[in-house]
């Protein structure tokens, strides 16, 4: 029924301001603000993800959005070089051991998932690609 549907995600925040300059500036996605009060951010690939505000936000208890990368060690050094804070849960939450930056890995060594909050407490993910 919808193979062949665009779909958009939706989350809420506590501060529309501070999600807008966060996935703006802090992660470089382009963000609009709607007439209604709401941000759509911009992705890859022509995807979008609808922000609104809720004055009795409380932060998803599961993952809202994954970035997939190609390389999960060069993204978290650039989230971590702009203030964002990767190591966020220990071992004992994630179920799957991490490192001092939060990045879980392979057998092999290599970066496959580290999670990091927005500005509301929500959170985000950079995944990698395969």
């Amino acid at each position: 029924m919808f193979g062949s549907t665009p779909a958009v995600s939706s989350f809420s925040v506590d501060d529309l301001d501070a999600a807008k300059r966060f996935y703006g500036e802090t992660l470089g996605l382009k963000v609009e603000s709607t007439e209604m009060g709401t941000l759509t951010l911009h992705f890859g690939g022509g995807s979008e993800g609808f922000v609104y505000p809720k004055p009795d936000h409380e932060p998803a208890g599961f993952t809202v959005l994954n970035f997939v990368v190609d390389d999960v060690e060069a993204a978290v050094d650039e989230l971590n070089a702009r203030g964002v804070q990767t190591k966020i849960y220990g071992d004992e939450v994630s179920g799957m051991d991490n490192d001092e930056k939060g990045i879980v890995r392979d057998d092999d060594g290599t970066g496959f998932i580290a999670w990091f909050r927005d500005p509301a407490g929500n959170v985000l993910a950079v995944l990698r690609a395969d």
